[in-house]
């Protein structure tokens, strides 16, 4: 094998010799970790098991790996590999299908081997079949209204319940003596009980734009999130202008419609979302165009359709609880108003 390995060899005493890699007929591939010895490797291997969105990492996206099968024999019939997993909560895989073989160059590029078989695995995943419960909720505020929407009451669990333990204030996470398992308490105890929380605050309005601010906090007392992402779906992303100390990048998913986007940490400086204290978080600003055929502050426009977290949708507050408008003026909240200014010159009191 060249750029991963079986975690175990298994039973190979029936071989003489060199020995194979591994004889087990259900083997457990693991990565390779970066900085591998050379001899081991492969082309774009070696990532340690983690991978990034292709926006976000194009050189980590995916991962390779190389080995050879065969029997104790000299066959070159070989069965179909099945029953494929990437052991990974969420993660379902299909049957392998024949594909036309692998080609391999070499010499320079003056000659070409063949794989004597190939076979194609597709896995995909599931927000459902990773686990029964939410990962993260969204609270909302904006300037022109004084209430704080939090994340709905239970979004992800109930304290009291079973399987639902969390972390109070002011106690202490004792680890277990078995690293293989899990702590007790997962999240600081919260109404919504969601390991990830997202707000969404309406910050300022301009003449011809507006702010929004986000934050990410996060509630898992023993879990950093690396190489994080989050998607957003609101209709005026189209006009985005300007996103502060967060990447932005635009994702097309309803052919030319742009109304959803990704954003993720700067590496070295956000990109790493730390476990709950007070560097649980990180946040962003950002400037969006009004537009006047559309903007408005009204029926809660300015607030996002849908938020996921690392792929895994999170629950939104009710549209009825959603921050309103304080009185009819303000729905006008894209005019300029002109005020009378009085200014006391010692005895002359002018009006401008």
């Amino acid at each position: 094998m060249w750029g991963a390995q079986a975690t175990q060899q298994g039973n190979c005493s029936r071989f003489k010799g060199q020995r194979p890699h591994s004889c087990e007929k259900s083997p457990v591939i693991v990565d390779l970790l970066p900085g591998t010895p050379y001899n081991t490797q492969v082309a774009n291997c070696c990532k340690g098991g983690v991978l990034s969105s292709f926006n976000q990492d194009p050189s980590k996206h995916g991962s390779m790996f190389q080995m050879n099968v065969g029997g104790a024999t000299n066959s070159t019939s070989f069965t179909i590999a099945e029953n494929f997993t990437l052991g990974l909560d969420g993660y379902s895989c299909g049957n392998a299908q024949s594909v036309p073989a692998s080609q391999f160059t070499a010499d320079g590029g003056r000659r070409w081997t063949q794989a004597i078989s190939t076979w194609n695995v597709t896995c995909i995943y599931s927000q459902f079949r990773a686990s029964p419960n939410p990962k993260c909720c969204v609270s909302l505020s904006a300037f022109y209204n004084n209430t704080i929407v939090p994340c709905p009451k239970c979004s992800c669990r109930c304290q009291g319940l079973s399987g639902a333990e969390c972390l109070r204030p002011g106690e202490v996470l004792q680890m277990p003596h078995d690293p293989t398992d899990h702590p007790p308490a997962l999240v600081r105890c919260t109404n919504h009980m969601c390991p990830i929380r997202v707000h969404w605050h309406v910050k300022q309005s301009y003449q011809a734009y507006w702010r929004v601010k986000i934050t990410i906090t996060n509630f898992n007392v023993i879990r950093n999130y690396s190489e994080w992402n989050l998607v957003v779906q609101h209709p005026n992303l189209r006009s985005l202008t300007e996103v502060y100390s967060f990447t932005y990048q635009p994702l097309y998913v309803h052919g030319y419609v742009n109304d959803t986007g990704m954003f993720w940490g700067i590496k070295s400086f956000n990109d790493l979302l730390l476990q709950s204290g007070e560097s649980g978080n990180v946040q962003t600003e950002m400037l969006l165009r009004k537009e006047p055929s559309d903007f408005t502050f009204r029926e809660g426009w300015a607030f996002p359709r849908k938020i996921s977290f690392n792929g895994d949708d999170c629950v939104m507050p009710q549209p009825d609880d959603y921050p309103r408008l304080p009185n009819a003026a303000m729905a006008h909240d894209h005019r300029i108003l002109n005020l009378p200014l009085v200014v006391n010159n010692k005895d002359k009191i002018i009006m401008i």
